[in-house]
């Protein structure tokens, strides 16, 4: 019975992992089509129909490519960084409630919260064992960036922990079943997650990690052919992961309804619009963003749904 269990369970993660990496396929197409269509052309038309493989083929001619050996590299940090941090989304990738019967951590939140911080030192090491300047500065922007959106982000995630009083993305669910929904109950906190998550996933106005006109693809400039195919792939499957947690956190939905598919869709064309429309920014005005602006925003709201909290378990 256990060993049944245990196979049903395997098999079912393995289909969801292989689910989520052919929606990453199409989610680069997706994203390749709408800035096409942004920018006044049609993007990829050609292979075979409608150019819906294109994305497939991509990934064959960049798992293809040589991988040349550099000189003077830390060699085993740097073939295994991209590893640890695939492997590292595909954890957090399981953590996700698909299905409460099968996978739904009662600490979801501090296991998210555990893993993107993992993901700092992982840009680290790859930008300092690839031994090149560009690379060792896109690092340095990374530590300065995540470090500073993730103290926000994690203190958004204690406001809506006094809400529901649990780190379980399922009574997330069950608090707002009916009309009750976070996203206009506090639409300062929506806001600012959003924010918060645009720049932690290293998109435009915030894609400073990887500044292609200073840095030249910043951390991982040394990096090819798989290693770069596993950085790739990781950071797009983060844009899903964000966009689902995202629709549970705030409006309520499982990712069995089409509401809740067409709320991550919607969640990523955003995404996709956001870098097809906006410049990027300065970077010293994103850290006083971050530091002088939201982070007093956050710590005010928290202050203030811990009064609203005290007062109503005095009143009752």
């Amino acid at each position: 019975m256990f060993v049944m269990d245990g196979i049903f369970i395997f098999l079912s993660l393995l289909l969801m992992m292989i689910g989520i990496l052919v929606g990453v396929a199409f989610f680069v197409l997706l994203e390749r089509k709408v800035l096409g269509y942004i920018q006044d052309r049609k993007g990829p038309n050609k292979v075979l129909f409608l150019g819906i493989f294109q994305s497939f083929s991509d990934a064959i001619k960049l798992f293809v490519k040589e991988n040349i050996k550099l000189y003077k590299l830390n060699y085993l940090l740097y073939y295994l960084s991209p590893m640890v941090g695939f492997f590292m989304v595909l954890l957090l990738m399981i953590g996700l409630p698909f299905n409460e019967n099968l996978f739904s951590m009662n600490l979801f939140l501090l296991y998210m919260m555990s893993c993107l911080s993992i993901g700092v030192y992982i840009i680290m090491m790859s930008g300092w064992a690839s031994n090149s300047m560009y690379s060792i500065l896109g690092g340095v922007r990374s530590i300065a960036q995540s470090l500073s959106y993730e103290v926000s982000m994690f203190f958004i995630f204690f406001v809506m922990f006094f809400y529901v009083e649990s780190f379980k993305l399922i009574d997330f669910l069950k608090f707002q079943e009916g009309t009750l929904k976070f996203w206009y109950v506090n639409f300062m906190v929506y806001i600012m997650l959003f924010l918060s998550m645009v720049a932690e996933l290293n998109r435009m106005p915030f894609d400073f990690i990887e500044g292609e006109s200073e840095l030249v693809s910043g951390f991982n400039i040394e990096y090819m052919s798989g290693s770069f195919t596993l950085i790739f792939l990781g950071e797009y499957m983060m844009i899903m992961i964000m966009g689902i947690l995202f629709m549970l956190m705030f409006y309520g939905y499982s990712m069995y309804g089409l509401s809740g598919i067409f709320l991550v869709l919607m969640f990523m064309i955003v995404m996709i619009w956001i870098r097809g429309s906006l410049p990027r920014l300065r970077y010293d005005n994103l850290m006083y963003f971050c530091w002088y602006y939201m982070l007093s925003l956050i710590m005010l709201n928290l202050l203030l749904v811990f009064i609203l909290k005290y007062y109503m378990y005095m009143w009752y």
